[in-house]
């Protein structure tokens, strides 16, 4: 056995990323927090991009464009590419609904810490009970990542666990189903008080591409009092990270 634990350590190594400590490293092709074309008022160009986005993330107001992370699927290819960019900011996650809404001179938000009482219950520990909620499992494959051993979660006191039971909170993926609505309600009410909401990606936040259909919530926030939001179509494993530990007061 100590052979085996020596060969380990002077073959391989360390394995796990020095984030949050030191830099995350993220693909060139990474599309972080949007920057909206500045001075565009909704004039001809801004209603042509408020029409070209297919999923409604896009909006008019008084002070020009605004689009709505929460509904925003991150496209490679945008069709309002004459008036949104993507930055290579994976700081995405908020804790209110509204503070998805990025206006052209508008300050960034980032999620808040829990209330004192809360983070004093979950700062060095924290468990989730996983509800796939329609998703198409993208959500899901890239909260899993969290857990290897190039991310390790645990390593900040955060799992996922298999009952609502064990749980401190909730986290859902996908747009909440009609089929998924009882099942979602049955595991809340199963996870012990105090307890938390995360809204993991388009689909719980705001439906994703399946907005509008009957056959699913209009948001998750619609259903349970949501703590924290993370936008992305899935989001990125650094921004879900990112998100969990302004959660618990690691990072500010």
């Amino acid at each position: 056995m100590l052979r085996a634990l020596k060969e380990r350590l002077s073959i391989q190594g360390h394995r796990t990323m020095a984030y949050p400590d030191g830099p995350v490293v993220l693909p060139e092709r990474f599309r972080g927090y949007p920057a909206l074309q500045r001075d565009l008022l909704c004039d001809l160009d801004g209603t042509a991009c408020v029409a070209a986005c297919p999923f409604g993330a896009l909006s008019c107001s008084e002070n020009g464009l605004v689009l709505d992370m929460g509904k925003c699927l991150f496209c490679a290819d945008c069709p309002a590419s004459s008036c949104v960019g993507f930055g290579n900011d994976h700081r995405l996650a908020v804790s209110r609904r509204e503070e998805l809404l990025v206006q052209t001179n508008g300050e960034q938000k980032l999620a808040q810490p829990l209330s004192p009482d809360l983070r004093k219950l979950f700062g060095r520990s924290l468990k989730f009970r996983e509800v796939s909620a329609g998703g198409c499992n993208a959500c899901e494959a890239d909260s899993n990542v969290l857990t290897t051993i190039g991310w390790d979660l645990g390593r900040f006191g955060i799992q996922f666990v298999a009952s609502p039971r064990h749980a401190d909170g909730i986290w859902v993926t996908g747009p909440v189903s009609e089929n998924m609505r009882e099942a979602l309600l049955k595991t809340w009410e199963a996870i012990p008080a105090p307890k938390i909401v995360v809204a993991c990606g388009a689909c719980a936040i705001a439906g994703g591409p399946f907005s509008g259909s009957p056959q699913i919530s209009l948001g998750l926030d619609t259903l349970l009092p949501v703590d924290l939001y993370i936008p992305g179509c899935p989001p990125h494993p650094a921004t879900i990270l990112d998100g969990l530990l302004r959660l618990q007061g690691r990072l500010t």
